[in-house]
């Protein structure tokens, strides 16, 4: 009897729980941008962006 089936399964699982807070993390990073960008004001002043 091998090990190896349990060794993978090990790894396996890290690898989905380190995505899993991978992708959380990237989640979160960009609901944290949109909620800034509702809120800066560096972004509504008359003359930049654009769209004076």
């Amino acid at each position: 009897m091998t090990h190896l089936p349990y060794i993978a399964g090990a790894y396996a699982a890290a690898l989905v729980v380190w995505l899993g807070l991978a992708g959380n993390a990237w989640r979160r990073v960009r609901l944290a941008r949109r909620r800034l960008a509702a809120i800066d004001p560096r972004l509504h002043r008359e003359g930049r962006g654009g769209t004076s």
